[in-house]
This record gives structure tokens, C-alpha cells and sequence, in this order.
């Protein structure tokens, strides 16, 4: 067997020092990066999803305010007869679309209604009447007015 000399012995020493920082990132680190990154993605779709709820309610308040504001207009062109439905409306040509609240249900409309000449109203996230997530035409007017002021 060949004796080793110091030479031979540093440079051995300098290439396993060489492997052991080329090795790479180890398991645990990796686990530890995709957490951080998990929760950084699990915060920003908290923000987003909770953004999301306030946009569909403020697109049904002003859908409930126009959808009323049409069938007024559908009234006074026929001589005071109720739509029954958007289907009435799209037929008279006073809308160009038929389309659901924000939640895929039909919105209901009333006439004569108890606020107004006519009541629209969407029944909210929940999808039931009743209860305090429904959006009304008369509510959402009195909101709009508070804004302006």
C-alpha cells in the first residue's frame, strides 16, 4: 500500500470539503420554503375571497336599484301593468339581457310593492327570503342616498 503524503492528504481534505457544499438543499429546507410559501398564498386568498363577497354585494345593490328603475319604465309604457319577471322586460325591449344576482338566483320582483310603486329584491348569499343578508331595492336606495351625501 502506497504511503499517503501531506500533499495527498490536503488535497483529499480540499475535494470531500468541495462535495459537502455541492450537495445541494436538504429536505427539511425544502419543506420549509414551500410552508412560507403556502402561507403566503393562504393569506393572499383570504383578502381576495373576502373582497369577492363585498363585490357581489355591491353589484346586486345597483342591479336591484336598475332592475327597479326598469320596471318602472315598463309600467308607464304599458299603461301600468306589472312585469312579472325579466322575460317581461327583455320582451318590451326595456333590457337587453335577462341576468341572475350575483348568486345565480332569479331576482323577485313585486307590484305593487310596500315600498314603492315596485320592490326588487335579492335574496342574498343564502339564497332563502328572510333574514339580513337579503338586498333590497328599497334599502339599497337608501344607501346609495347616504354615500352622496
Amino acid at each position: 500500500m502506497p504511503v499517503e503524503t501531506n500533499e495527498m492528504i490536503a488535497t483529499r481534505r480540499r475535494l470531500a470539503a468541495a462535495r459537502r457544499t455541492e450537495r445541494g438543499m436538504t429536505l427539511i429546507e425544502i419543506l420549509v420554503v414551500l410552508a412560507i410559501i403556502g402561507l403566503i398564498v393562504g393569506g393572499v386568498a383570504v383578502a381576495a375571497f373576502g373582497r369577492l363577497d363585498s363585490a357581489r354585494i355591491n353589484t346586486a345593490k345597483n342591479q336591484v336599484i336598475q332592475i327597479q328603475q326598469q320596471c318602472e319604465m315598463y309600467m308607464l309604457e304599458k299603461s301600468g301593468k306589472c312585469p312579472a319577471d325579466l322575460q317581461d322586460l327583455k320582451a318590451a325591449g326595456v333590457i337587453s339581457k335577462v341576468s341572475k344576482d350575483p348568486w345565480g338566483q332569479d331576482y323577485q320582483i313585486t307590484c305593487p310593492g310596500e315600498h314603492g310603486s315596485v320592490d326588487v329584491v335579492s335574496w342574498g348569499p343564502d339564497a332563502k327570503s328572510g333574514g339580513d343578508d337579503d338586498i333590497t331595492s328599497w334599502d339599497a336606495e337608501g344607501a346609495d342616498a347616504d354615500k352622496k351625501k
